[in-house]
């Protein structure tokens, strides 16, 4: 979750994606802090619990900050970019991030690998 103080850095941005022709019934703030839920814990949609708005209103959001614009970036990238920025900046480090770290899984290899040793992951020699 993110604070009420950083989401107003990202407010204007997410505002601007939709034409305001009602007032809204939930605030973009719980919205935005369900898709980051979602995201994070990897639920499905009706599993949202239910001290957020409803699941249907999160999607629809969803899908429009999602959509990648002619550059291939979302508008849900832009945000979280703008939002790691603004906390790097906080800390005094430089806003752009310069490391990236890459998680691979386990997967089964080929029957030809049968010598090639043991793999702890698998808890079985391979």
């Amino acid at each position: 979750m993110i604070t009420k103080e950083q989401f107003e850095i990202i407010r204007k941005d997410l505002e601007q994606a939709t034409k305001k022709t009602h007032p809204r019934k939930y605030d973009l703030y719980d919205i935005f802090c369900a898709i980051l839920y979602l995201i994070k814990e990897g639920c499905s949609w009706r599993a949202i619990p239910h001290d957020f708005p409803k699941w249907e209103n999160i999607r629809y959001h969803y899908d429009i900050w999602s959509k990648e614009d002619n550059d291939g970036i979302s508008l849900l990238d832009r945000v979280l970019r703008k939002l790691v920025e603004a906390e790097r900046e906080k800390q005094g480090r430089d806003p752009h991030t310069i490391m990236l770290i890459v998680d691979s899984k386990t997967i089964q290899n080929s029957d030809t690998a049968e010598t090639k040793g043991y793999d702890a992951a698998k808890k079985n020699q391979v």
